[in-house]
């Protein structure tokens, strides 16, 4: 019994966003890696994590860098930024980004 509510639980989180898209995040861009654009402005480094691992499950992992890219934008406004750029790749739930500050397109 334990075993099947358990299944249960993991099938039910499985394909659930946990982290919702703020307000000042949805004006945020996530940059493609590669150089930065020209006139492009340098504000700060954000670190974010987001849950991996529910129990002995992997979470997908397009899903956790999802999550990741939409915590990053939640906290670029915060630092002067409108545009995120990963560092590296995600690692254990963790990924670093830089936020810019940038023309309009």
């Amino acid at each position: 019994m334990r075993v099947l509510l358990l299944s249960a639980l993991i099938a039910s989180t499985a394909a659930c966003t946990w982290v919702p898209i703020e307000s000042g995040g949805k004006a945020v861009r996530v940059l493609p890696a590669g150089p930065v654009a020209p006139g492009c402005v340098t504000k700060s480094d954000i670190e974010v994590t987001v849950t991996n691992k529910v129990g002995f499950y992997n979470r997908n992992p397009l899903r956790v860098q999802e999550e990741l890219e939409t915590l990053a934008r939640n906290e670029a406004p915060s630092a002067g930024a409108n545009a995120v750029q990963a560092i590296g790749l995600p690692a254990d739930g963790s990924q670093r980004f830089a936020a810019f500050q940038c023309p309009p397109r």
